[in-house]
């Protein structure tokens, strides 16, 4: 083994929170044929890899395994193909795996999924790994024939794909109900943090919700009006209250938005005070206050759209999240990836990586808010960089995992 980015010790403590059976459980691993559910739906530019946080994260279950003699065959998925897509093959995640495990790691066709017997042929310590599942029609219909089949390649099966948790596919919750099953290092490690703070969090706890989808992002809203001491709602989300405040079609309905005025009044709801407004390619960007945004919308059309909080939104997103002892974020404060609406998204993210390790317990999730903080190089400084964007919400609005039922201990 070559590579390490950073390892999850294999022990029971990750498992307080919520009890799960754990690959650090099972005595002896040599020889045993373990069907590993990784998530490699990572992007891909100009069919190279262009970033591989999801795939690295996994690392150390997959050497735990190969280190203890069992025989590893990888699946998973990569978009959402029609058919075998050649250019949705997991080639790119295999040649990775290769480079950062400095061992041959073959990519297996999927005809192999009906013909097990195959793989009786690796070799302890080797690792193999299917093509993408997603291929096959039965993988997103969780078909039971599939889980069956899947489930024979095998003598155990290993989640480890956090970010796939909430799929009820048949390489995720469907080969589990016919094959022993256990959580991965990083599945441990991920559903231990995320259950400190839907259990015991530390006070005040604070929530930044942003980003795009904010239909996705309101269950989460709405679970924890109850629990957080404060939510700073920013991006998409923002926009979208302010869109149903103006009377258009929203996803915020008038229960919530009721619900949602009820808590600023009180101080657990911080919204946008002042907004950074403009073209969306950055053109004509200009700072108004979140007031005049909102007259925009009512008056019946927005002449920018806002795509930044403005700086004194900024400094009051921050004297909440100084004081914070439990802090969750996900979701960009506005279109980063252009640099005029990127200062407070950088600068939220300096704040937050500035309180986590050490003065608060920082959790954060989604692929623009792990973009961010990776572009400044702060990965390391957070507790938790979850691998899981959807899956990590849902779990935090209550939601249950179908691919968590079969790991549960009885």
């Amino acid at each position: 083994m070559c590579y390490t980015r950073q390892a999850f010790p294999p022990v029971a403590a990750f498992l307080v929170y919520m009890k799960l059976k754990s690959i650090a459980e099972v005595k002896n691993l040599r020889g045993k044929k373990v069907l590993l559910r990784l998530d490699c739906n990572v992007p891909l530019r100009g069919g190279k890899i262009a970033d591989d946080f999801k795939i690295t994260r996994s690392l150390p279950t997959i050497q735990y395994l190969l280190e203890r003699g069992a025989r590893v065959i990888i699946v998973s998925h990569l978009g959402r193909p029609k058919g075998a897509e050649k250019k949705l093959s997991l080639r790119p995640a295999q040649k990775l795996l290769e480079k950062l495990l400095g061992q041959k790691v073959e990519l297996a066709p999927l005809a192999r999924v009906e013909h097990p017997e195959i793989f009786d042929r690796m070799k302890s310590g080797e690792a193999a790994m299917l093509e993408n599942i997603r291929f096959l029609p039965g993988e997103e219909k969780n078909d039971t024939t599939l889980s069956k089949q899947l489930a024979k390649i095998a003598d155990l099966f290993v989640l480890d794909g956090f970010a796939v948790a909430h799929r009820a596919a048949a390489s995720v919750a469907g080969v589990a109900k016919y094959a022993p099953s256990y959580a991965g290092l990083l599945l441990s490690a991920e559903i231990a943090a995320l259950s400190k703070i839907t259990t015991k969090p530390r006070r005040p706890l604070v929530m930044i919700l942003g980003g795009a989808k904010p239909e996705t992002k309101i269950p989460v809203l709405e679970f924890f009006l109850s629990k957080a001491d404060a939510i700073l709602l920013c991006g998409t989300v923002a926009v979208e209250y302010f869109t149903a405040l103006s009377g258009k079609k929203s996803f915020f309905t008038p229960a919530l938005i009721r619900r949602i005025e009820s808590a600023s009044r009180a101080g657990k709801i911080i919204m946008p005070v002042d907004a950074v407004v403009g073209a969306k390619d950055g053109a004509e960007a200009e700072l108004i206050s979140a007031a005049e945004f909102q007259r925009s919308l009512s008056a019946g059309g927005i002449r920018k759209e806002m795509y930044d909080i403005g700086p004194a939104t900024t400094q009051l997103f921050a004297s909440r999240i100084k004081r914070a002892q439990t802090l969750i974020w996900n979701g960009a404060m506005g279109k980063f990836e252009v640099p005029v609406y990127s200062h407070a998204t950088k600068a939220i993210a300096r704040l937050f990586v500035g309180r986590s390790k050490g003065h608060a317990f920082g959790v954060c999730g989604g692929g623009e808010t792990v973009e961010v903080i990776r572009s400044l190089g702060l990965l390391s400084d957070i507790d938790l960089v979850s691998t899981g964007g959807g899956a990590m919400l849902e779990f935090l609005s209550g939601k249950k995992l179908p691919g968590l039922a079969a790991l549960r201990k009885k």
